[in-house]
Formats: C-alpha cells, sequence, structure tokens
C-alpha cells in the first residue's frame, strides 16, 4: 500500500468534523472499539488529527547522513532527538538535521541501545527548537489509534513529512506492532498516539506487507541516562561497537630532539587534513599526554575507535594550539 501524503483524503476530510461531548481527550473512546462504529467516532479520529499533527509534523526531522537518510523527532527545546540506532549507527556521529521547511542544522547523535534500536541525538546549534510530549505514562494499548511520521523516501520539502493512520495490532515488552505502512527513510521517525504523544520511534520496515515495528519509549526511558551521557549500550544487530585499534588520524611524524613530534606527512582527505593539521607543525600532546617517541604515539592511536574524539595539542609558528577531532576509519 502506497504511503498517503499528510493531506488527509478529500472523503474523509467530508464526513470528520467534531468530537462528540464528553469525549476523554486523554484517551479517546473509540480505542476501545474493534472498528468505528460511525460518522461521530470518524468524527473523533480526525478531530485529534488536526490537532496535533502541525505540532508533530514541525518536530518531526529528516536525519541526513550523505550517503542515506533515516527520520528523526525533537522532543525538547535544546533539541534532544530520539531516533532508531540502525540510523544514526554509533555514538559520536556528526550529520545534519532537516526540519519540515527545510531548515538545516548541525547535530551529533549520543547514545544507543544495539539490542532494542534506541538512539539519542542532539542538535548542536544554539536555538529554540519544535517538540513534542514523551508519553513517560506508557498509556498506548493493543487496538489503539495510532499515526506515523516519517521523510519516506528522503528529504522533499515540496511533499513534506508523510502521515499514515494506523492501529496498534501487536504489544510487547520490547516492541509494538502497527499496520501503519512505512517505507525506507521512515526508520527512526516517530509513532504518536491520537492525543499527540510520542509513544514510539520506527524500528523495521516493511511497506509492502504492513510488518511494521516500532521500539515503544518505555526502551528508551529504561536507558534514558546512559544514552544521555553518549554510551554504547549492549549487543545486538542494530550498531556495532567500533573496534579499538581502528582508529585513523592519517599524519606522518618524526621524534624532535626538543621533544614533541614533527609533522612531515599528512595524508590528503584525512581526519588530520580536515581538521587543519599542516606539515611542519609539531604535536605536543595527546589527550594531554606528552609525546615523545613515533611508537609511543603510535600505542596511543591504538587504543582509539573509529569516530573517537581526540585532543592534540601542537606548535605551530611558535605558538602553541590545540586541534580536537574525530579520528577515522582504518
Amino acid at each position: 500500500m502506497r504511503p498517503i501524503s499528510t493531506a488527509l483524503s478529500a472523503p474523509l476530510l467530508a464526513c470528520l468534523l467534531l468530537s462528540p461531548a464528553g469525549a476523554d481527550v486523554r484517551r479517546p473512546t473509540v480505542n476501545d472499539k474493534k472498528a468505528p462504529e460511525g460518522r461521530q467516532d470518524l468524527e473523533v479520529i480526525q478531530k485529534h488529527l488536526l490537532e496535533t499533527l502541525p505540532a508533530s509534523r514541525k518536530a518531526t526531522v529528516c536525519i541526513d547522513l550523505g550517503e542515506g537518510s533515516g527520520s528523526g523527532v525533537v522532543i525538547s527545546p535544546d533539541g534532544l532527538i530520539l531516533t532508531a540506532a540502525h540510523v544514526t549507527g554509533g555514538v559520536g556521529k556528526e550529520f545534519t538535521v532537516v526540519f519540515e521547511d527545510g531548515r538545516k542544522v548541525k547535530a551529533e547523535s549520543l547514545g544507543l541501545v544495539a539490542s532494542s534500536d534506541c538512539a539519542m541525538a542532539k542538535i548542536t546549534e544554539e536555538g529554540t527548537w519544535p517538540h513534542v510530549e514523551v508519553d513517560r505514562e506508557d498509556s498506548s494499548k493493543l487496538g489503539d489509534w495510532v499515526y506515523s511520521l516519517g521523510h519516506s523516501g528522503g528529504f522533499d520539502k515540496e511533499r513534506g513529512v508523510v502521515v499514515r493512520l494506523g492501529r496498534l495490532v501487536q504489544v510487547k515488552d520490547d516492541t509494538v506492532q502497527s499496520d501503519c505502512s512505512l517505507i525506507g527513510g521512515d526508520s527512526g521517525g516517530p509513532l504518536f498516539d491520537l492525543t499527540g504523544k510520542l509513544i514510539g520511534i520506527h524500528s523495521r520496515v516493511d511497506g509492502s506487507l504492513q510488518v511494521n515495528m516500532h521500539v515503544p519509549v518505555r526502551e528508551f526511558l529504561k536507558n534514558w541516562d546512559g544514552m544521555l551521557k553518549s554510551e554504547f549500550i549492549g549487543e545486538g544487530p542494530f550498531a556495532k561497537k567500533p573496534e579499538k585499534g581502528k582508529g585513523f588520524l592519517g599524519v606522518g611524524t618524526e621524534p624532535r630532539p626538543e621533544g614533541g613530534l614533527n609533522v612531515d606527512k599528512v595524508g590528503r582527505e584525512s581526519p588530520a587534513e580536515k581538521a587543519g593539521l599542516k606539515k611542519g607543525d609539531v604535536l605536543l600532546k595527546m589527550d594531554g599526554i606528552e609525546l615523545t617517541t613515533k611508537e609511543q604515539f603510535q600505542d596511543l592511536l591504538k587504543e582509539k575507535a573509529p569516530d573517537d574524539r581526540v585532543a592534540l595539542e601542537l606548535l605551530r609558528e611558535g605558538k602553541t594550539e590545540t586541534l580536537t577531532l574525530r579520528l577515522g576509519e582504518r
């Protein structure tokens, strides 16, 4: 089934107007029915969608990884993002976040849970960002009406965020399943209840079979503090832990009688070149440790993994300065 656009179909808009009097805004009673029983039930669904979609769409972002993209959702005014671990792919990765209006900002992945596909990221630019409320009470139930958002197939400003309406068809401890049809690019996007609260993040997507699994918010809450601290939690199929010894800097050095190491070669397109390291610089310290020999420097690098951040104190034209950079992969 093809995903529908953010605009609901004309027939549905024609018949859906207002919520019946006395409806529980916290949990619409239509959730407890096997199917809508008439116009009033459809009106309840439409009312909640019309009320909550604007804020939900503004907070749903495309995560542009350069060689691909996924989705995510901002959940705090300072730019905290929830997404899927298989979207970020690791801890401390830098990427671009694109809002529905086309605004692009820089972000960085925080921690993740490799076994359940949870991940956090953070916008690194100053600002106050559109965001949604998280269902911390874990109030969703089997059969609830839900809607999914995502940048299906990648960012498209003219189309905007895509919305699909469905129900929860399976609820387990670490996953929930909906019949919202999703496709590539939706991964990491948000799943909302009818009140506009975030209840899950898209994990495994199958657009043709409507077998779409989401990580429930409760899984994020269980690992919240660790992810905020940029921890790589657990082992599993959704992310591979970087291996020590594979961190790559891309410089050649020679010892210096006065101490430190002379940089005599900087690899083209290497992390060192991208960070601004130049031939003729003198490396004095790495992460606060004085550098004395090439072998010692190599041993220190062997303890690093790809994407690890290192601080290099150097001497350039008689002045000391510090460059902070991320290592590549050997």
